[in-house]
């Protein structure tokens, strides 16, 4: 009897401590042999037991009492950061844990190029299931918004400063553009602001400024004579006549511009208005914006394409009719 009396307690306190190395052992053994990556998308505001049913539909979960237990003894619960995330079965459930804790979220690096205009960037980041894109316009304009980030104009448009970003599906829409708007006012030095004071100018008309000097050439080395010409032409008081400008407001601003697109009754045509638009047409990089300021010391007052990525520069009208007479006969006859 008495050994009987020995067994049964010996035997009641291996339950605990066979559980505990159970517990060890799912921990630290891989879910399954495949290595294919599966995405995993965690909800913002989802509870534990909503996150651990996602990652069970997945896949990702093997006996759900043991990965409760795992989670609770690591104080994870309470801990998983809502985003995107790639997950394998080669991972085994302690190391699934440790990547939701510390929010190893899948980053998407995008590239926003010189020049890109606002609604590109909204599609753009729609592509990539990053931001609504209606909700992203919106949020663009709102006055309210644009006054938290120090921006007078009626728009975001020229603010996107124009870099590669790393983004993820957690960040709200107000959070990107904030990153966006950031890179630009640190790109934009005290120097910047006071040459801009210099010129008469404000923060928002050299960024108009350098939003057609970018959409109207993309050769660094010739971007202050292109300021150059703008400059001189709003001194004397002429219209810009920039063909960007004439298709900003419609549906096809990126497709071919043709003549009778000059002739549009729209806010930003240049040809149609005097002075500079209501806003910039795109967000410019650096160097159109270093143009703006910087303008060349010619005295040119007219530019025409060349058809290889350059222009031809006159300053006055009867030279620049002889270039475009030059340059430009066959591609008039396309444009017809």
């Amino acid at each position: 009897m008495k050994k009987k009396k020995l067994i049964i307690p010996f035997g009641v306190a291996l339950v605990p401590i066979f559980f505990f190395l159970s517990l060890l052992y799912y921990a630290e053994m891989p879910l399954g042999e495949s290595h294919a990556v599966y995405t995993v998308d965690i909800p913002r505001g989802a509870s534990f037991n909503r996150i651990v049913s996602i990652l069970d539909e997945a896949g990702m979960v093997k006996h759900r009492l043991f990965f409760y237990l795992l989670a609770f003894s690591q104080n994870a619960a309470g801990h998983i950061r809502a985003g995107e995330y790639e997950l394998a079965k080669s991972m085994s459930p302690i190391e699934i844990l440790r990547k939701l804790v510390k929010g190893k979220i899948k980053e998407y690096r995008i590239t926003f190029t010189e020049d890109i205009t606002l609604s590109e960037v909204a599609a753009r980041l729609a592509s990539y299931k990053l931001a609504e894109e209606t909700a992203f316009m919106n949020l663009a304009s709102d006055r309210e918004f644009l006054a938290s980030l120090g921006i007078e104009g009626p728009s975001l448009e020229g603010f996107l400063f124009p870099d590669t970003y790393r983004l993820d599906r957690s960040m709200e829409t107000g959070e990107i553009i904030r990153i966006m708007v950031h890179q630009f006012w640190k790109r934009i030095t005290p120097e910047m602001l006071n040459r801009a004071k210099e010129l008469g100018l404000t923060i928002q008309e050299i960024v108009t400024l350098a939003s057609i000097i970018g959409k109207e050439s993309g050769n660094k080395e010739e971007k202050p004579l292109v300021s150059a010409v703008f400059h001189n032409r709003l001194k004397r008081g002429m219209k810009l006549q920039s063909d960007p400008t004439a298709v900003y407001d419609l549906h096809n601003g990126s497709g071919i511009i043709k003549k009778r697109h000059l002739q549009n009754n729209t806010p930003h045509n240049t040809y149609r208005i005097s002075g500079l638009p209501p806003g910039p047409i795109a967000n410019p990089g650096i160097g159109s914006l270093q143009a703006a300021l910087y303008p060349a010391s010619v005295d040119y007052l007219y530019f025409v394409s060349k058809n290889d990525g350059t222009h031809h520069f006159s300053a006055n009208f009867t030279d620049h009719k002889a270039a475009v007479s030059r340059y430009q006969n066959k591609k008039e006859k396309e444009m017809i």
